[in-house]
């Protein structure tokens, strides 16, 4: 069975199928879009936060993560941002490129999937 959460023509805010969710990306709300990236990886991860709550999961059951960032020189702040989200022992896998934004005012954007 496959649960699809928010789903739009163009895509669902999060699947789970067996036991596993699969988020959307993620990015700063409103009010960070504009904000250097430490502002904008904080508010991109609350919205983690509150996405993972919707579909019966939380920080500590993160399987995996793919983290892009516009600029590579932004690396170690968003890692110091990460590094206190993620709880001790709870690490996922994980990866981090460059790549464009879908808008020029964002610096980071991430993909996760948790057990449920």
């Amino acid at each position: 069975m496959i649960q699809r959460h928010d789903t739009q023509a163009r895509m669902s805010r999060a699947v789970i199928h067996q036991g596993v969710a699969y988020l959307c990306g993620q990015v700063a709300g409103p009010e960070a879009r504009n904000g250097d990236i430490t502002a904008q990886t904080k508010s991109m991860l609350e919205r983690v936060d509150a996405l993972l709550k919707e579909v019966g999961s939380d920080r500590e059951h993160l399987l995996s993560a793919t983290i892009y960032l516009k600029d590579g020189s932004d690396f170690a702040a968003m890692n110091d941002v990460w590094d206190a989200w993620v709880p001790a022992g709870h690490a996922p896998a994980r990866t981090c490129v460059c790549a464009p934004m879908p808008a020029d005012e964002l610096r980071v954007e991430i993909t996760v999937t948790a057990a449920v």
